[in-house]
């Protein structure tokens, strides 16, 4: 009777995964790339209107108020900045780096005019809230019939 390995086909999966991580942490390493150049929908944003502003949400784990840049020039809203990457233990290798890390800035077109010098930031438990307030000029207007 012949006996047949059968391969585990998950270990042989899990394996090329990891072949494919340590090459990617070698081409960022080497090449001296941002971990965020693979990534260009980092930070996670939500945005909502109303006919009053226009407000964005962004999920920034980690980061300091300090670590942030918020710009907005014309019709265009834009964040961004930098998080270090974490410090490992002398000797210690990582297995899986899903964290990034490196220089990021998404920018985002406006629904409508912004008040840029009433534009609102605040920062708590590692979510970004930017309001940005429609322009006076540009606010709906109700007419009156005479």
């Amino acid at each position: 009777m012949v006996y047949r390995r059968i391969s585990n086909p998950w270990r042989d999966s899990e394996r090329i995964q990891r072949e494919m991580e340590r090459m990617q942490r070698h081409l960022f390493r080497d090449f001296g790339l941002s971990r965020y150049d693979s990534h260009p929908y980092f930070p996670a944003v939500n945005v909502y209107a109303n006919d009053q502003a226009q407000v964005i949400t962004a999920e920034l784990p980690g980061l300091k108020r300090e670590d942030i840049e918020i710009n907005v020039a014309g019709e265009a809203l834009t964040i961004s900045g930098s998080r270090e990457p974490e410090k490992l233990e002398e000797g210690a290798e990582y297995h899986r780096q899903e964290r990034l890390h490196g220089k990021f800035s998404r920018s985002f077109q406006l629904l409508f005019p912004v008040d840029a010098d009433k534009v609102e930031a605040s920062f708590d438990d590692g979510v970004l809230r930017v309001r940005l307030p429609r322009a006076e000029s540009d606010r709906p207007r109700k007419i009156t019939i005479k």
